[in-house]
């Protein structure tokens, strides 16, 4: 089933559809084995590995909270694109490994008529095995409905100034937890979800996409101290980029530091990868260092982020229609 638009705009004939995608994730912790299988391709998840991960989930709630908080961006930006605009705007949801589903949201929009429509994948950094499977999967739905509605994708937002602005505002909270005496000295370990390897040498633009955020933040910094790791690398055997957020503690740890504020600037919103890998699992290897570890709040439905959604889809319909 699809996001259920609530809002109080009049309906109309004449709209953009605007299409937020993200990974998605189980909505109970009954769900988290067909979730993975359906991540696998179809293919069985070892069964220590599902009850693996199902502890995890249990540990952070019993669910992904991702969906519902990307639900709730869905309905605050329509609401402010319709605030703010004589063109009617309708926002959906729709997810790649869970339901709603890229393809049934799609189903679902075109009954409401768009006259064009605006992909937005819910990552700032672009590469081809995260948000070109996210267009995939709108394409397969396009073909398989014989859709020819006008659609057009936003790109990298990774630079954005208001994205940039919103991390580096978090990082200035997050270092608030640690005391003042040392507050200008603590480390901030910028992350990222790690990918296979090879996407190196496909001339993937995703770790310079990361670093692109990087850089644009760490400008705002000053002297503070930096670092960056990958995270949350997969269980296949095939290498996965590196360095390890793990390795990357050491690091830290030996250039004499005993706090670290954690900045996964690859992620928008809360999710296992958030709550679990960083706030239980890493701040244990910190606690056994003898470290504190922190992490910065993620933008979820925040209005920097809506800002910042708002300013990059005027962008791109800015651009299109200058290319068209």
């Amino acid at each position: 089933m699809g996001y259920q638009r609530r809002s109080t705009m009049p309906d109309v004939t004449r709209h953009t559809a605007v299409l937020l995608m993200a990974m998605g994730g189980p909505d109970c912790l009954e769900n988290v084995e067909p979730f993975l299988r359906d991540v696998r391709g179809g293919r069985p998840t070892p069964l220590e590995l599902v009850e693996e991960i199902r502890e995890r989930y249990r540990a952070t709630g019993g669910k992904s909270p991702a969906v519902g908080i990307t639900q709730a961006v869905a309905k605050k930006l329509e609401d402010q694109l319709n605030e703010s605009s004589d063109r009617r705007y309708r926002v959906y949801v729709g997810l790649r490994h869970w339901h709603p589903f890229i393809k049934d949201t799609y189903a679902e929009l075109l009954n409401e008529s768009p006259e064009q429509i605006i992909g937005v994948c819910m990552a700032p950094q672009q590469s081809s095995l995260s948000t070109g499977a996210y267009r995939k999967k709108v394409e397969e739905a396009r073909s398989a409905l014989r859709d020819q509605t006008d659609i057009t994708y936003v790109g990298s937002w990774n630079r954005h100034p208001r994205l940039v602005a919103a991390i580096m505002e978090n990082i200035r909270l997050g270092l608030q937890k640690f005391p003042a005496d040392v507050r200008g000295a603590v480390p901030v370990l910028f992350t990222a979800h790690s990918l296979p390897q090879r996407i190196v040498a496909m001339k993937d633009p995703y770790p310079d996409e990361v670093q692109g955020t990087v850089e644009a933040v760490t400008q705002l910094l000053g002297n503070q101290p930096t670092y960056f790791a990958y995270q949350s690398q997969g269980r296949s055997n095939e290498p996965w980029l590196g360095p390890t957020v793990e390795d990357m503690l050491d690091a830290i740890c030996r250039d004499g530091y005993r706090q670290v504020l954690v900045a996964p600037i690859g992620f928008i919103c809360d999710h296992v990868e958030t709550l679990f890998d960083i706030d239980i699992e890493l701040r244990q290897v910190a606690v056994n260092k003898g470290m504190q570890l922190e992490r910065m709040a993620m933008l979820n439905d925040s209005p920097a982020l809506l800002q910042t959604l708002h300013n990059v889809l005027a962008s791109h319909e800015s651009s299109s229609c200058i290319s068209s």
